[in-house]
């Protein structure tokens, strides 16, 4: 009966032990949690605004420990507190790429096909007679984009979609919502894109289209380091590291080289004349 009662006390022994440790554990679990929510907390503006859709700044810091939000969802957030976020929540910078509008055709700049009374979505546009606009790759502007975007970067002004940089997180969920194949992902905010769509020859690009590429080949030959190629009757960039882009973007007659950061939605009414006279060799109204 002896080694009964020992046996008993072992067993008792052992359920205290595996006790005391699952608390502990448990503790320190709820501890970093703790200081994990702390610090993402932390990390954000403290406004409690609930534009992000959350209540406050600790509920939204919640959201994001769990993965049902991005850092982009705070307007208040600047780009360094969400690379700050993105440590924080233990994943590369998935945010330092960002969408851009390969297309630069505004309204008054592009001419339309046919009139268009259907209902005003891409898809469905796109679908009659590929669309309204005489550039079939265009952007045709019903913004379907719009509303794929998860973290409201994207809005169409003057027939044209335009994404802004400081709020796109780089998810790319707007990239297979265009018909046309418009929207592009590029590596980050400081890197370069031609706005032009189309591999139509210049000729039957210009009758549609003010402002797009016409593959003068301008750019190639500026480029000394490889920044810029062209080919199927379109520019494109090429992605180096070193280069004068911001040269041979002022030479681009058609001001179709830009970056993301000096493509946002302020630019949604620019006019031909400063398209001709290029956006980078003259201040923005």
């Amino acid at each position: 009966m002896i080694w009964l009662r020992v046996f008993a006390a072992l067993i008792a022994l052992s359920a205290a032990a595996f006790s005391a440790a699952a608390a502990a554990s448990f503790a320190t679990l709820r501890g970093s949690r703790g200081e994990a929510r702390r610090r993402l907390r932390a990390a954000l503006p403290g406004w409690d605004c609930g534009a992000c859709g959350s209540p406050d700044c600790a509920g939204f810091a919640d959201r994001l420990k769990s993965g049902d939000a991005r850092p982009a969802q705070c307007e208040a957030l600047d780009r360094e507190s969400a690379e700050r976020l993105d440590a924080l929540l233990g994943r590369a910078s998935t945010d330092a790429s960002v969408a851009v509008i390969a297309c630069a055709g505004v309204r008054g700049l592009t001419r339309p096909r046919f009139s268009y009374d259907g209902l005003k979505d891409c898809r469905a546009a796109a679908s009659f007679y590929g669309g309204d606009r005489v550039c079939a790759s265009a952007c045709l502007g019903y913004g379907d984009c719009v509303a794929s975007c998860p973290v409201g970067a994207i809005s169409v002004r003057e027939g044209l979609a335009r994404i802004d940089p400081g709020r796109c997180d780089g998810c790319g969920d707007c990239v297979a919502s265009c018909p046309n194949g418009v929207i592009r992902m590029v590596r980050d905010r400081d890197s370069w894109y031609v706005a032009c769509n189309s591999t139509e020859r210049a000729d039957a690009k210009a009758p549609g289209c003010d402002a797009a590429c016409d593959a003068c080949r301008i750019c190639e030959r500026l480029s000394g380091n490889g920044e810029f190629r062209v080919s199927d009757n379109l520019a494109r960039a090429v992605d180096v590291s070193t280069g004068t882009h911001d040269e041979i973007a002022a030479a681009c007659p058609r001001a179709c080289i830009r970056q993301p950061g000096k493509a946002g939605p302020e630019e949604s009414t620019l006019h031909e004349e400063e398209l001709r006279a290029s956006p980078y060799r003259k201040p923005r109204r």
